[in-house]
């Protein structure tokens, strides 16, 4: 699977462990930054370069870390086509591939330990989509980004 990866200055070294991992497990990585500390490094603009490369199908899926996930994922659900989710446990991982057929994992490097964060985001690209109501549910979804709401 090719993965894009991003991080802003809250999650350098979280985001160094998670893509090893999910390099350890076969999958390529794309770095989208941040490489630096810098406090000016702000989440949205990782989170649509993350997402777009998502929706243009230059990636296979994406993982945004930032300080909690939120922020990342806010940001990564304005692009068209992309399903970004927020997930802290074995459980909200699973089902937001499954259920929600999730294509942008986001974690949070402040609430979550690096190896924790690696295992989530590893065991999320071993899960598949259940399709079945849950794909009527995820069609709505996909509506609304062509519906005036």
């Amino acid at each position: 699977m090719r993965i894009a990866i991003c991080t802003d200055h809250a999650g350098i070294e979280f985001s160094r462990i998670v893509r090893a991992e999910l390099e350890r497990v076969g999958h390529e990585c794309i770095d989208l930054g941040s490489n630096g500390q810098d406090p000016q490094d702000d989440y949205p603009d990782f989170a649509l370069d993350v997402a777009q490369c998502v929706s243009r199908g230059e990636a296979d899926a994406g993982v945004c870390i930032c300080g909690t996930g939120i922020g990342m994922s806010i940001a990564a659900n304005k692009v068209k086509g992309v399903r970004a989710a927020v997930c802290w446990d074995e459980f909200t991982t699973r089902v937001s591939r499954t259920h929600n057929n999730a294509n942008v994992l986001c974690l949070g490097a402040r609430v979550l330990e690096a190896a924790a964060g690696a295992h989530l985001a590893a065991l999320w690209t071993t899960v598949e989509f259940e399709g079945g109501r849950h794909a009527r549910r995820v069609g709505k979804i996909t509506r609304f980004e062509s519906a005036e709401c």
